[in-house]
C-alpha cells in the first residue's frame, strides 16, 4: 500500500506510521486480530484489538479506493478524456465521495434532459451563455440554433439551462460546498401520512418533528426510517435553499448581463431539480450508516458484555424451562454440562399439580447432588421461581433466574438437533438454559448473535455488517478466556484464532479417536493443523493437567523456552516459578529481551505465571428479585426495588424487576450526573436498585430512576 495512505491512517488514529505497517504486514501474512493484540505486542507497541480493528477497516478501505481508482482512470482513458492533470487529480485522491465528484461528468449516464438538447446542437449556445459575456445577445445568439428539432428561442434556451445546469450539477467544488452546507445545517424534517394516523400510533412521538440531522441521535434516526419504509411517515432532509443558491451564485456567476440571468435560471433549475435530491440522498445514505454504525456498537458492547457474563462454573445443574399449559422441561447437566435426565413437571395452571412437582425436584436435587437451580425468565419463569425458592432442601442450593433470550432459536438449530438428535425443542431448551448458567459462553456462542436479544433496531441495521461486528465480538471473547481443547465443542473451537470450522472439528473428532490430548505440541498432529495455525491457535487453547504445566496458561508455545531459561537461572522449576512468589520476584525481565521478545512479552508471561489460564470474568453474584412483586399491577410510584440490567441502548438502559416488563431507566435517570454514553455507569447483566418513576398499564410501559437510590 502507498505511503501515503499508510500515513494518512496513522495521522485519523493517532498511532504511527510504523504501528500501520507492522500490523498491515501480519494481516498480510494471515495473522488474526487477536493474536496480533496479544502475541505481537512488540510489533504493536502494545495497541489493543480495537485499534487494530480500526487499522484493518481503514486499509479494506484504500485497498478498494484505489481498485476503484483503476476502474475510473480506465473508463476514462477509453473515452479519450485523461489529461495528465485529470489523472493527478484521481491518483491525488483520499476519499471515496471525492472520487465520485470528479468521474461524475464522465460516468456513463442514462438519457437525460441535457443529453438530448446536446444531441440537438444545443452545447455551443449553452457554452456561450454560460462564458456570460457582456455584450452577448442570448435571445439573438439562440436564434442561430433554431432547427426542426428546436423550434422556438424559448426551446433553445431552455435546452441550453438544461445543458448547463447538468455542469453545475457535475462541478466538484459545488457539490462539495452544498455538501459541507448540509453537513452543518441540514434539517430532517418528519410527518405522519394524515391518512395513517391511526395505525401509526408507535411512532407517535415522530407525527410532526424536526431537528439538525447531524444531532439526530441513531435510535430516532433509525425509528423514523422505519416508520417510512413501513409507509406511516414521510422524511424530508433539506438546507435553506436560498442559503445554497447563494453559494451557487458565488461559483458561477460571473456579472449581470442578460447571459447571466439565465445562468441564474440554471442555477435555480440545478438545485431544485438534480443537486438538492442528490446531495440529500447521500445524506440519508450516511445518516443511515452513521445509525447502524452506532447501533451496530451498542449490538457489540452489549454481546461482549453478554458474553463475558461471569460463570458459575463445573456444577450439577437442574434447569427448568417454564410454561403452564405444557408444563415445565426439567433437565438435570453432570459438571462437564452432559445431559443424564429429562422430564416434566405441571406444578402451574391449568394442571396445577404443585405437590408432585415439588416432590420430583426435592428428589432429583438429592439424587444427582444438584448444586445449582437455572429457571428460564419466559413465560412462567417467575413462579416457577417461587416455587422453588419455597422449597426445603437438605442442602444450600442457589437458584437463578436466566434470560432465555435465543434459547429457542437454539433449540430449533442445527447446532442442536446434531447435539440432541433424540430430545424435543423443550428439552434442548432446556439444556441451553443450565448450561448459560455454567457457561455463558460457550453457550452462546452456537447461537446467532442477533437472536440474544440485546442492543436496537435490529433488524433495521446493515445485516452484514452487523453480522461481522458480532462475529468479531464474539472471536475476542472466546479468545481473551480461552478454551480447555479436551471439553470444547467444536462450536467454541471454531472462533479461536486460526482454527475455522474445518480444524475445530477435525480437533474433535481426533479428540474423539485418540483420547484426550496431553500437549499442545500435540495438536500438530490433528489434520490440516499447518504451522500458520498452530502458532495462531495455541496460545488460546488449554489442555488441563498435560504434561507441559504451560500448557494450561496463555503463555505461547514460541515462548516456553525464556520460561525454561528463567527458571534455570534461578536453579528451580517452572513449578516452581508458578507456585512460588519468591522466585518470580527475583526475575530480571530486561534480561531475557531480544529482538523478538520484548518488554510486553515479558510482562504478559510473569503475570500468567502469577496466575496460570486466568479468566477475565467476574464472579457470578447471587441475586433475589422483590417478594411480592410479580407483575406490573404489584408497582408503585416511588417503590424501591432490585433489578438486573438486561439491554443497553443509547437512550438508557432496560432492567428487570421481576415482573414481566422490564423496566426503562433513561440516560437522564441513570445517575446524578450528566451521562453521555450509558456504558460509562452501568453495565449488561449488573445488579441494581432502582426507583419506580411511571407507570403506564395499557401500554405495559414502566419507567424507572436511579437517582438518589441509596
Amino acid at each position: 500500500m502507498q505511503l501515503k495512505y499508510i500515513q494518512y491512517i496513522a495521522q485519523k488514529l493517532s498511532i504511527k506510521t510504523k504501528q500501520v505497517e507492522s500490523i498491515q504486514t501480519l494481516l498480510e501474512q494471515g495473522s488474526t486480530i487477536p493474536f496480533i493484540a496479544r502475541y505481537r505486542k512488540e510489533a504493536t507497541e502494545n495497541l489493543d484489538e480495537v485499534v487494530i480493528e480500526n487499522v484493518k477497516e481503514q486499509l479494506q478501505y484504500f485497498d478498494d479506493l484505489e481498485k476503484r481508482k483503476e476502474t475510473v482512470l480506465k473508463s476514462i482513458e477509453e473515452q479519450g478524456k485523461l489529461t495528465p492533470e485529470l489523472r493527478n487529480k484521481i491518483t491525488a485522491c483520499m476519499e471515496a465521495t471525492i472520487l465520485e465528484d470528479i468521474y461524475l461528468p464522465y460516468k456513463p449516464k442514462r438519457k437525460t434532459r441535457a443529453s438530448m438538447a446536446i444531441e440537438k446542437g444545443l452545447e455551443p449556445l449553452a457554452t456561450k451563455i454560460f462564458e456570460q459575456p457582456m455584450q452577448l445577445n442570448p435571445t439573438l445568439e439562440a436564434e442561430k440554433f433554431l432547427t426542426d428539432q428546436v423550434v422556438t428561442i424559448d426551446d433553445a434556451l431552455k435546452g441550453a439551462r438544461d445543458i448547463m445546469a447538468e455542469w453545475m450539477n457535475e462541478n466538484a467544488l459545488v457539490r462539495e460546498k452544498i455538501r459541507h452546507l448540509f453537513s452543518r445545517n441540514a434539517i430532517i424534517t418528519c410527518k405522519v401520512f394524515k391518512s395513517k394516523q391511526e395505525d401509526a400510533i408507535k411512532y407517535k412521538d415522530y407525527f410532526d418533528c424536526s431537528e439538525v440531522l447531524a444531532k439526530c441521535p441513531s435510535h430516532r434516526m433509525l425509528a423514523m426510517r422505519r416508520g417510512e419504509k413501513e409507509g406511516f411517515l414521510s422524511l424530508d432532509i433539506s438546507i435553506d435553499e436560498a442559503m445554497a443558491l447563494d453559494a451557487m451564485d458565488r461559483v458561477f456567476l460571473k456579472n449581470e448581463s442578460e447571459c447571466s440571468k439565465q445562468v441564474q435560471l440554471a442555477i435555480d433549475d440545478c438545485y431544485k431539480r438534480l443537486l438538492k435530491s442528490s446531495i440529500e440522498l447521500e445524506f440519508r445514505m450516511s445518516s443511515k450508516q452513521k445509525a447502524d454504525e452506532e447501533a451496530i456498537q451498542v449490538f457489540a458492547t452489549n454481546t461482549r458484555q453478554l458474553l463475558l457474563s461471569p460463570p458459575l462454573g463445573q456444577k450439577n445443574i437442574l434447569s427448568l424451562d417454564p410454561g403452564f399449559r405444557t408444563g415445565c422441561k426439567l433437565v438435570v447437566l453432570d459438571q462437564q454440562g452432559n445431559l443424564i435426565h429429562n422430564t416434566t413437571i405441571y406444578p402451574h395452571p391449568p394442571q396445577q399439580e404443585r405437590e408432585d412437582a415439588i416432590y420430583k425436584i426435592q428428589q432429583l436435587v438429592t439424587k444427582y447432588n444438584i448444586e445449582a437451580i437455572a429457571i428460564g425468565n419466559g413465560t412462567a419463569g417467575k413462579e416457577t421461581e417461587q416455587l422453588c425458592r419455597s422449597i426445603q432442601f437438605q442442602r444450600p442450593v442457589h437458584i437463578f433466574l436466566i434470560s432465555e433470550a435465543g434459547a429457542s432459536i437454539y433449540s430449533a438449530s442445527e447446532v442442536a438437533r446434531e447435539e440432541f438428535p433424540d430430545y424435543d425443542l423443550t428439552v434442548r431448551g432446556a439444556i441451553s438454559i443450565g448450561r448459560r448458567l455454567m457457561d455463558p459462553l460457550s453457550e452462546l456462542v452456537k447461537i446467532d448473535p442477533k437472536s440474544i436479544g440485546v442492543g436496537q433496531y435490529q433488524h433495521d441495521v446493515n445485516q452484514y455488517k452487523l453480522k461481522e461486528s458480532l462475529d468479531n465480538v464474539v472471536v475476542s471473547c472466546v479468545n481473551a478466556v480461552g478454551v480447555d481443547v479436551n471439553t470444547a465443542s467444536k462450536h467454541v473451537l471454531a472462533y479461536i484464532s486460526g482454527l475455522g470450522n474445518t480444524l475445530a472439528k477435525n480437533i474433535v473428532e481426533y479428540r474423539k479417536e485418540h483420547g484426550a490430548f496431553q500437549s499442545r505440541d500435540e495438536l500438530k498432529k490433528v489434520p490440516l493443523m499447518g504451522t500458520k495455525s498452530y502458532q495462531q491457535s495455541a496460545g488460546f487453547l488449554r489442555i488441563q493437567h498435560g504434561k507441559h504445566i504451560l500448557d494450561n496458561s496463555a503463555v505461547h508455545p514460541e515462548s516456553y523456552d525464556v520460561v525454561k531459561q528463567m527458571a534455570k537461572d534461578l536453579n528451580c522449576s517452572i513449578e516452581d516459578l508458578i507456585n512460588d512468589t519468591s522466585f518470580r520476584k527475583k526475575i530480571d525481565v530486561k534480561k531475557y529481551m531480544t529482538e523478538t521478545v520484548g518488554l510486553f512479552t515479558l510482562q504478559d508471561i510473569l503475570q500468567e505465571l502469577e496466575k496460570p489460564a486466568r479468566d477475565p470474568r467476574s464472579t457470578l453474584q447471587h441475586f433475589e428479585y422483590a417478594e411480592g412483586v410479580n407483575t406490573i399491577n404489584d408497582l408503585f410510584i416511588g417503590m424501591i426495588l432490585p433489578g438486573i440490567v438486561t439491554n443497553i441502548t443509547n437512550f438508557g438502559a432496560f432492567v428487570d424487576i421481576g415482573v414481566k416488563q422490564d423496566g426503562l431507566v433513561h440516560l437522564s435517570q441513570l445517575a446524578n450526573k450528566f451521562v453521555k454514553d450509558p456504558n460509562d455507569v452501568i453495565k449488561l447483566s449488573q445488579q441494581v436498585t432502582v426507583k419506580v418513576t411511571d407507570i403506564d398499564i395499557a401500554r405495559k410501559r414502566i419507567q424507572l430512576s436511579m437517582k438518589d437510590v441509596s
